[in-house]
C-alpha cells in the first residue's frame, strides 16, 4: 500500500506537467478548431529558457529560491509567449482561410523548424542542470516502505492547480474569455459583432504558450535534464491527454494529463517500463471506442 501511494504521488506530479501542456492544445482546438503541432517545442524552449535563466541568476548572485523562481516563471512565460504568438502569425494566420491540412502541415513544419533551431543553438548534447528545490517530508519510516513528498512534487500540484484555477476564471469571467467562447462558436458571427478575432486567437495562443512555459519549468526543475527532443514526446502525450479528457474541455485536459501521467507512473512501477506509453496510448483507444469526444468532451452539433 505504501508502494502505491508513493506511485500516486509521483503520477499526480507527472500529470500535472502533462496538463498544463494539454491545456494549450485544447484551447486552440476550442477556438479554430485544429492542432497546434508545435506546442510541445513551445514547452521545449521555455524548459531551456528556464535553465538559461537559473544559471544566468546563479552568475549574478540571485540565490534566494523563491525569487529566483519568480524571475524564471515570468522570464521563461514572456519569452515562450513571444515564441507562440510568432507560431500563430506565421503557420496559422495565413492560412486560416485555406483547405483543413495546409495549416496542419505549416504546423508540423513549424515544430521541425524550433527544434532544429534549438539543437543548432544549444547543440544535441543533454543539458543537465543542478536540483534548486531539494527536502521533503518523509512518512512511514519505520515501515518496509517510506512514503516521500518533496517540496517540488508540491510547488508543482500547487501551481497546476493555482494556474488551472486562474485560466478557468479568465475564460468564465473576462471580456477576453467571452470573446474566446464566441469565436469557439461562431468566428464570422463574432466579427460582424465587434470581437477581434485574430486579436482573440493569437492572445489565445500566448496563453497556451505561457503555460507550456511553465511547464517547461516544472520539468526541468523535476528532472534537472533537457534536451532539444522533449518537445516532441511530451507534446505527443500532453496531445493524447487532451484527446482523453475531451478536446476542446479545459477541465478534460487537466483530468487527461492526471490520467496518462498515473497510467505510465503506476505502469512503470508494477510493469515493464519499456510499455508504459504503449498502456497510454492503448487505454486512450479504448476509451475513444466507448465515448469518441473523449471522457468530459462534448458532441458538436452540426445545425442544418
Amino acid at each position: 500500500m505504501e508502494y502505491f501511494i508513493q506511485q500516486l504521488i509521483n503520477g499526480v506530479t507527472l500529470g500535472s506537467i502533462y496538463g498544463l501542456i494539454a491545456i494549450g492544445y485544447t484551447m486552440v482546438y476550442g477556438i479554430i478548431g485544429m492542432i497546434n503541432f508545435a506546442h510541445g517545442d513551445i514547452f521545449m524552449i521555455g524548459a531551456f529558457i528556464s535553465l538559461i535563466t537559473f544559471l544566468v541568476l546563479g552568475i549574478i548572485g540571485i540565490t534566494w529560491i523563491p525569487l529566483a523562481l519568480l524571475i524564471v516563471l515570468l522570464v521563461s512565460m514572456i519569452i515562450a509567449s513571444i515564441y507562440g504568438w510568432t507560431v500563430e502569425r506565421l503557420a496559422y494566420r495565413p492560412l486560416r482561410g485555406s483547405f483543413r491540412l495546409a495549416p496542419l502541415i505549416s504546423a508540423i513544419g513549424m515544430s521541425i523548424f524550433l527544434q532544429n533551431y534549438v539543437q543548432l543553438l544549444q547543440g544535441a548534447r543533454v543539458r543537465p542542470m543542478q536540483p534548486v528545490i531539494s527536502g521533503g517530508f518523509t512518512f512511514l519510516e519505520g515501515s518496509a516502505f517510506s512514503i516521500t513528498v518533496s517540496y517540488l512534487q508540491i510547488v508543482i500540484v500547487l501551481l497546476t492547480i493555482i494556474l488551472m484555477t486562474a485560466f478557468a476564471l479568465i475564460i468564465s469571467r473576462t471580456s477576453l474569455g467571452r470573446a474566446q467562447r464566441g469565436c469557439e462558436q461562431d468566428r464570422t458571427m463574432s466579427a460582424l459583432l465587434g470581437i477581434n478575432v485574430d486579436r482573440t486567437i493569437s492572445l489565445t495562443f500566448v496563453m497556451g504558450a505561457a503555460l507550456a512555459a511553465v511547464a517547461g519549468m516544472l520539468f526541468v526543475l523535476y528532472y534537472g535534464v533537457i534536451d532539444f527532443y522533449i518537445g516532441f514526446l511530451a507534446g505527443v502525450k500532453a496531445f493524447t491527454a487532451a484527446v482523453l479528457g475531451g478536446i476542446g474541455s479545459l477541465p478534460g485536459a487537466m483530468l487527461g494529463g492526471l490520467l496518462i501521467g498515473l497510467i505510465e507512473t503506476y505502469w512503470s512501477a508494477y510493469f515493464s517500463i519499456e510499455y508504459k506509453d504503449v498502456a497510454a496510448f492503448a487505454i486512450l483507444v479504448l476509451v475513444l471506442i466507448f465515448r469518441p469526444t473523449g471522457l468530459l468532451g462534448k458532441p458538436e452539433i452540426e445545425k442544418v
